[in-house]
């Protein structure tokens, strides 16, 4: 296999034999991790009654998963910058699916919670390698459409977690009960791995780079202690020292800021280089993506609740009545990855008001028809949020990486996926806490209704700065004017 050279980095030419192969096994890596940060959810309470665990436990099983996850991604994108991202995508492939098993098959709470924090923390050496090895396989026309292909399977992914959850319960094959949910990983892990040794490629640095060890530390407390308040915050009531780990979070990640320009400065290799920063299309991407991922994550989990605590739906009938959406984004996904080279930002644009469109014509349905309403009632509407999801995801992943430097497109596709737990752990925690404070102390499905139907518009005005942050994108992913 020849390669070529991309900074001080070996890529695979873009014309890659196996890229499309690869890319599937770049997505078999995505399907894993979103379906165990959603399955969960429908399998907690049996979970916690069959191994003797309380509500606390059943907070946990999510947050140890997000928690560890979050701890290192950006390090974990940067080893693959360092080590070579195929070698490090097959150690968080092996690495995740053992933990998976170990999940499997646990004897109590403690051991569960640790296998689902040692899932998290190889779910953060494999995840970043994706869409950096989609730079190594993808040349410059085909990248838009590689990315556009995350779209459908977030969607599907995120909704279809508690779905496979609820048929794998019902099932109880081999009688193997809750467990199976973590054991289904086990074929799909398998199938990854051998893919990736089959079609990834094998890139590696050209030159020997080595890691920030006090970066890696400044980082990964920085983002566990902004994200632990966030995560356990409401549930807790918001106690004094939540806000202070908050500030305390924002000050570990300027002191890291500060040592990475120290360390560039001295002509050593920092965990995220600074000069990232100076292109348009990466800050503002990133930027974007804060308020963007706030406000549409905050207004999902607050209309998910709505179904389960106002409707008195299940979350397997919740997460059926929710497909709608995933089929908007599926489409979206595919119409935005199409027009996004033509359009370039306007497709953002265009996304954020389609979104804005399908939160509206929600709110409608929940002022018009009230707590009286059926699962049928929401599709249109859902359709619409789910075609203007899909149709900014896309294109905002091409927006920050696709003009990033082989040699750190790992570390900066874990910023990327930084940006999003920060920004879903800030929206959940802010319009989730706005949702039950307007509820109130006793509500009942009236009471709910109009929680939603008061937390919608706050969502509405944070995509309206979306829009404006567009602005501060280049026309197109490629301009860095």
């Amino acid at each position: 296999m020849t390669m070529t050279e991309t900074g001080s980095h070996l890529a695979a030419p873009p014309g890659y034999r196996w890229r499309w192969l690869g890319l599937a096994v770049v997505l078999c890596a995505e399907v894993m991790d979103l379906l165990d940060s959603t399955i969960t959810t429908i399998a907690a309470p049996g979970i916690a009654h069959r191994l003797g665990g309380g509500t606390t436990f059943m907070q946990w099983l999510g947050a140890a998963y997000t928690l560890a996850f979050a701890l290192g991604l950006i390090t974990g994108g940067r080893l693959g910058d360092l080590y070579g991202r195929r070698r490090m995508y097959l150690l968080g492939a092996v690495g995740f699916t053992a933990a998976s098993v170990a999940c499997g098959l646990s004897t109590g709470p403690a051991m569960l919670i640790a296998c689902r924090a040692a899932q998290g923390a190889f779910g953060a050496i494999l995840i970043p390698q994706g869409l950096g090895l989609l730079k190594d396989m993808f040349g410059p026309k085909d990248q838009a459409k590689a990315f556009g292909a995350f779209g459908p399977v977030m969607g599907l992914s995120a909704v279809g977690g508690p779905i496979l959850a609820g048929v794998l319960l019902g099932a109880d094959l081999f009688g193997t009960g809750w467990r199976s949910i973590f054991l289904i990983n086990l074929p799909i892990g398998l199938a990854g791995i051998l893919g990736a040794v089959l079609f990834l490629p094998s890139v590696r640095p050209t030159r020997g780079q080595r890691l920030d060890p006090v970066g890696m530390l400044l980082v990964g407390a920085g983002l566990v202690a902004l994200l632990y308040p966030l995560v356990q915050g409401r549930e807790l009531g918001w106690p004094w020292w939540s806000f202070a780990l908050l500030g305390l979070g924002a000050a570990l990640l300027t002191v890291f800021a500060a040592h990475q320009v120290a360390r560039s400065r001295a002509g050593r290799d920092p965990l995220v280089l600074p000069a990232l920063f100076r292109r348009r299309s990466f800050t503002g991407g990133l930027i974007l993506g804060v308020v963007f991922f706030t406000a549409v994550m905050g207004v999902t989990l607050a209309f998910a609740l709505y179904l389960q605590l106002g409707l008195g739906y299940s979350a397997l009938r919740a997460s059926l009545a929710s497909a709608p959406n995933a089929l908007g984004i599926v489409a979206g996904s595919i119409v935005g990855g199409a027009v996004a080279g033509r359009l370039g930002r306007r497709v953002l644009h265009l996304g954020v008001l389609v979104i804005a469109v399908g939160l509206a014509a929600l709110a409608g349905l929940l002022a018009t028809v009230g707590a009286g309403l059926a699962w049928w009632h929401f599709a249109p509407a859902l359709l619409v949020l789910g075609f203007g999801l899909g149709t900014v995801f896309a294109p905002l992943f091409t927006f920050v990486l696709g003009d990033v430097a082989g040699d750190h497109a790992g570390a900066g596709a874990g910023l990327l996926n930084a940006v999003q737990q920060v920004a879903t752990a800030t929206g959940t925690a802010v319009l989730g806490t706005l949702f039950f404070g307007l509820a109130g102390p006793r509500p009942d499905a009236a009471d709910w209704t109009a929680a939603l139907r008061t937390t919608i518009p706050v969502a509405i005005a944070l995509l309206a700065v979306t829009f404006a942050l567009v602005f501060l994108l280049p026309r197109h992913a490629s301009d860095q004017g």
